[in-house]
């Protein structure tokens, strides 16, 4: 069984492992000049006061169109697998009816399913294991820099997370295949169902894998932000108001827009929004007005080093969901006739 599967599946292994060796010859040559230019460009500007700034801001601008490719690479292939090997795996079977000439022999169903998935679905766990671990050391310098790894495309793109979706696509296609009995429409359901939970995930599910961290933030309106926080101005008239969107290098903060509070801990965001606000410009304030002193607001956020237990735990949830969905196609088989 195994070397039929191996028979079957060594032309779509052979092209995504050549496909494979040449992002890799790509992400080695421009990963080792871009640690030279990091090493040169960003680590060696001493004086931080605006020189680190600006020679981080030059260093991400020179890799981000190769970021976003490698990026959304590493998001699309799981996808792409799951559509193109786990779809056919057994609706080829069918439509061409090769099935019931394999359903006869002296394999079982159940013996035959498992060895198609674990055979098959290993390879796409491979194949996508190795260009994430590729592009995770490729974009090492540039997450030091830029330190936002929880963003919901750079966590779906980095570490263990996008093996566990390879299981799930690839699985989703071998069930969608066996119940709509077609390659085509299979393949399609599997990409709209994977594109789903994608989606789903980072919104509903991986903000409350962990209790966040609640802390208050001080906001200074009379000063530059430097980035720390932006002002969010809503609103006209008598319904204006102001809040901050407040930010933590490497951490997640999942608090959103977050009223602005003073020391008794009262929301001021109508007040501040009266047209008369001292925040600086382009912060989304008004111009010219008295700025009430200790003013502060409270988020929260997920820290830093939680990062690799997200990463674990979202790989296990999307495990299970591969492994519940291989039990359901083998359930399903069994009770079959034909």
């Amino acid at each position: 069984m195994i070397w039929l599967t191996w028979r079957q599946l060594r032309v779509h292994v052979l092209v995504a492992l050549a496909a494979l060796a040449a992002i890799a010859l790509l992400l080695l040559v421009t990963g080792l000049q871009m640690r030279h230019s990091y090493d040169t460009a960003v680590t060696a500007v001493t004086g931080c006061a605006s020189g680190c700034a600006a020679a981080e801001a030059d260093f991400l601008s020179r890799y981000t169109g190769l970021s976003h490719l490698a990026t959304g690479l590493v998001i699309a292939v799981p996808g792409l697998l799951g559509v193109f090997w786990g779809a056919p795996l057994i609706a080829r079977e069918v439509e061409t009816g090769t099935h019931r000439l394999v359903w006869n022999q002296s394999v079982t169903r159940a013996r035959w399913l498992a060895v198609k998935l674990a055979t098959v679905g290993l390879a796409a766990v491979v194949v996508t294991g190795l260009l994430s671990l590729l592009v995770t050391w490729w974009a090492g310098p540039l997450d030091q820099v830029a330190m936002d790894r929880f963003s919901p495309l750079l966590f779906s793109a980095r570490g263990i997370a996008p093996l566990g979706y390879a299981a799930f696509a690839f699985t989703v296609g071998a069930c969608a295949g066996l119940l709509i009995r077609r390659t085509v429409p299979a393949m399609a359901v599997t990409l709209a169902v994977f594109a789903a939970v994608q989606i789903l995930m980072p919104v509903a599910v991986r903000p409350y894998l962990q209790e966040p961290v609640h802390t208050d933030v001080a906001v200074d309106l009379s000063q530059s932000t430097s980035g720390r926080y932006t002002l969010l101005r809503s609103g006209s008239g008598a319904e204006a108001r102001v809040d901050v969107q407040v930010s933590r290098p490497g951490d997640w903060v999942v608090s959103g827009a977050s009223p602005v509070l003073d020391r008794s801990g009262r929301d001021t965001g109508r007040s501040l929004a009266c047209g008369q606000s001292a925040a600086p410009a382009g912060d989304g304030g008004a111009e010219g007005c008295t700025v009430p002193a200790d003013l502060h607001t409270r988020i929260a956020y997920q820290p830093a080093d939680r990062y690799w237990a997200f990463q674990w735990s979202e790989t296990a949830i999307y495990l299970a969901l591969a492994v519940l969905a291989g039990g359901f196609c083998s359930w399903w088989l069994r009770r079959r006739r034909s």
